[in-house]
């Protein structure tokens, strides 16, 4: 059994593979979230470049694994679960926990759940809806199902992920619907932007911008392709691109063939502080995702980013998006397999001031109500209440569990 230190609450065992400093939405969620939940929290994550710097002033202690993929065993895989678990049941044994955690269901659900079992502890595992459109192959798609219908507890970040979860059979009630937020303090509006257009050469530009890892299913190609439309109405229209990924030559190649190379900025990754700076300076934040294959977008937080910085939004209509996005409110939805509705959702926006400043403010208010991570918070400590959890206290902290500068091992 757990060992139990005098004065601690017991926290989460929290296993993912997606934390900061890695970029993306689901880093972000799981970092931000638990800061909020504190206690006697522990993360076990990856070792990724830039992981000292963060380690040694966040509040939490991070425990560290190398977690790669080796072609010499089968699965490829396999060494991560191995890591997961031994790190993460060496903790269990040591310290109290009230639950094990798992950011995603592969690998880090199956590694938490035999850390479970073995603890007589419950399970909680978040679903991100693309895992369960795009895993095919069939020993990962069982394993994955085995996972979700043996965890306690599975937070969806959607509507559409909760749906697919009740497809695969897990009971209802054990599925919660949380969505992601974002951090207002960060992500607002009023910003001072001169510099950052200066330095883009953006003055007395109207600029649409998406934010994310260039791949197909987000729609960057498709708002490439509607930009000659909007450019005949709009000629001042920018697109600016923020993000790297597998598709960036491609894109460029594309502004080139549909003539807008010089209306097409491509920023590459942006630094933390600049992010909220290129929502502030856009007019329009559009990512009209679709369906690739079965790939598909579970959520979007850069939506409610966007919004949160009083920006009105354009999405697609596939996948969970309609949960970050409600059409006709705080952004509008369209097809985003068709550029001719992606044409008429930019134009609607970058015409009309009344809509482009209703549908900002309105996606503004919608964030401050029930986006920030003290309200993510509150709906995640109500599921763990279901687990029988007591609220984690922040003043409590393992002795010896924070990393600190200048004294890394």
């Amino acid at each position: 059994m757990s060992t139990v230190h005098p004065g601690e609450m017991p926290g989460y065992l929290v296993l993912t593979v997606l934390f900061s400093p890695t970029r993306g939405g689901t880093a972000v969620w799981f970092d931000k979230i638990y800061r909020v939940l504190g206690g006697g929290t522990h993360i076990v994550t990856a070792r990724v470049p830039g992981w000292e710097d963060t380690d040694c002033i966040h509040p939490l202690p991070i425990h560290r694994l190398t977690l790669e993929r080796r072609w010499y065993l089968k699965p490829e895989s396999l060494g991560m679960y191995l890591r997961l678990f031994s790190e993460g049941l060496r903790l269990g044994l040591r310290r109290r926990f009230h639950s094990v955690h798992a950011g995603r269901v592969l690998p880090e659900g199956l590694a938490g759940l035999a850390i479970a079992r073995i603890l007589r502890l419950p399970l909680l595992v978040y679903a991100h809806g693309e895992e369960i459109t795009t895993w095919k192959q069939p020993a990962k798609r069982r394993a994955m199902q085995a996972v979700y219908l043996r965890a306690d507890a599975v937070i969806a970040n959607s509507g559409f992920t909760r749906d697919l979860l009740l497809g695969l059979g897990v009971e209802p009630q054990r599925v919660h619907v949380v969505h992601p937020g974002v951090d207002l303090d960060v992500f607002r509006p009023g910003l001072d932007t001169r510099a950052l257009r200066h330095r883009f050469g953006l003055d007395k530009k109207r600029l649409i911008l998406t934010v994310g890892r260039p791949n197909l299913r987000k729609g960057f190609d498709t708002v490439i392709r509607a930009l000659p439309a909007v450019l005949r109405e709009i000629p001042d229209a920018h697109y600016a691109v923020v993000g790297v990924g597998e598709n960036q030559e491609y894109l460029r190649v594309l502004s080139a063939q549909m003539a807008v190379s010089d209306h097409v900025t491509f920023v590459g990754k942006a630094s933390e502080g600049d992010l909220p700076l290129w929502y502030n300076i856009c007019d329009i934040f559009a990512m009209p995702n679709r369906k690739v294959g079965e790939d598909t977008e579970g959520f979007g937080m850069v939506f409610i980013e966007a919004n949160a910085c009083g920006k009105p939004v354009i999405a697609g209509i596939e996948g969970g998006t309609n949960s970050a996005v409600i059409n006709g409110r705080t952004g509008l939805q369209v097809d985003g397999a068709k550029v001719e509705e992606v044409e008429r959702g930019i134009l609607a926006i970058l015409r009309n001031p009344e809509l482009a400043s209703r549908l900002g403010q309105a996606g503004l208010a919608r964030a401050r109500e029930s986006f920030s991570w003290q309200t993510v918070a509150a709906r995640t400590r109500e599921v763990l209440a279901d687990l029988g959890a007591q609220r984690p206290s922040r003043r409590s902290r393992p002795k010896g569990g924070r990393r600190r500068c200048g004294n890394l091992s």
